[in-house]
């Protein structure tokens, strides 16, 4: 799998933000394959950045019932949390 290919995109949700702020923390939603080696590999390279630890959380679909008798499916992701080394910072959504 390609460097490009593992991060999807950014989380972007208030619980994102304090772990940013409080932790040095950021979190990724990521392609469901990718592992944590993966991943650490691809912020690394793509932020200029020295990364601490990954952890992954992978959110299973979710089958929902609306009204009584159509159901439908809240689709599943895999999120990563990266912890980052003291002193580094990764700024892609400051003043928003």
């Amino acid at each position: 799998m390609n460097k490009t290919q593992v991060l999807i995109k950014p989380q972007v949700s208030e619980k994102a933000q304090t772990i940013k702020d409080f932790y040095n923390k950021v979190a990724f939603i990521v392609h469901p394959d990718a592992n944590k080696y993966q991943v650490k590999e691809a912020v690394e390279s793509m932020f200029n950045v020295k990364v601490d630890s990954v952890h992954i959380v992978r959110r299973r679909p979710v089958t929902r019932k609306r009204f009584g008798r159509v159901t439908g499916q809240e689709s599943g992701f895999k999120k990563a949390y990266v912890s980052l080394a003291s002193g580094e910072k990764i700024e892609f959504f400051e003043g928003v």
